[in-house]
C-alpha cells in the first residue's frame, strides 16, 4: 500500500466510512475540525515525551486513543455510524482533573504557560485542544453533531491545564504568575 494516492492534489479529500466516493474540500469545516484534533493528538504525543509519571502517561495515552476516535467520528458523514465518545469519557477526564487538582495549592491568580518543559508542552497541547474545540463548534453550527465531542474537548483542555500545573509543582517550579 502506497502512502500517497495523488487523489488530493486538487485540494479535496475523501471522507471515511461513506458508501461510494464522497469528496470534500480540504479547507471545509469538517476537515478543519478533524485536522485540528489530529494536530492536538500529535502535540499531546510530544508532551508525553517530557513526562516520567507512569499513571499520568497512562491517562494521556488513553486520551490520545480517544482523540484518534474523535477524529474518526469527525471524518465521516455516515449517520448510521455509532460515535466512539460517550459521557463516561468526559467523566473520566473530570475524575483525573479532580485527582490531580486535589494535590495542588488553590489557584488564586492567572498563570503563564511556562515553567518546566513538561508544563510548557502540556500548555501547548491545551491551546491546540482549545482550537480543536472551536473548530468542532464551528462545524456543528453548520451540521449538528454529538454534543459529547465538544464536552470532551472542553474538559480535556481543563485536564491539560491542571496537569501542566502539576508538572510545574512536581518539578519544583510551582505556578508562574501572570503580571498585567
Amino acid at each position: 500500500m502506497k502512502i500517497y494516492t495523488r487523489t488530493g492534489d486538487q485540494g479535496d479529500t475523501s471522507l471515511w466510512g461513506v458508501a461510494g466516493e464522497k469528496r470534500i474540500a480540504k479547507d471545509s469545516a469538517r476537515v478543519e475540525a478533524y485536522g485540528t484534533v489530529d494536530e492536538a493528538n500529535a502535540v499531546l504525543g510530544l508532551a508525553r515525551t517530557q513526562l516520567s509519571d507512569g499513571p499520568l502517561d497512562a491517562i494521556l495515552e488513553e486520551v490520545q486513543h480517544r482523540l484518534f476516535s474523535l477524529g474518526s467520528d469527525l471524518a465521516t458523514e455516515n449517520p448510521r455510524r455509532q460515535h466512539h465518545l460517550a459521557d463516561e469519557d468526559v467523566a473520566a477526564l473530570e475524575r483525573a482533573i479532580d485527582q490531580y487538582d486535589g494535590r495542588l495549592p488553590p489557584l488564586t491568580q492567572f498563570v503563564l504557560p511556562a515553567g518546566t518543559a513538561a508544563a510548557a508542552a502540556l500548555h501547548l497541547a491545551r491551546t491546540v485542544v482549545r482550537r480543536a474545540e472551536r473548530r468542532v463548534v464551528a462545524l456543528y453550527r453548520q451540521e449538528p453533531g454529538p454534543g459529547v465531542h465538544v464536552r470532551y474537548l472542553n474538559r480535556l483542555s481543563d485536564l491539560l491545564f491542571t496537569l501542566a500545573r502539576a508538572a510545574n509543582h512536581q518539578g519544583g517550579r510551582g505556578d508562574v504568575p501572570a503580571r498585567f
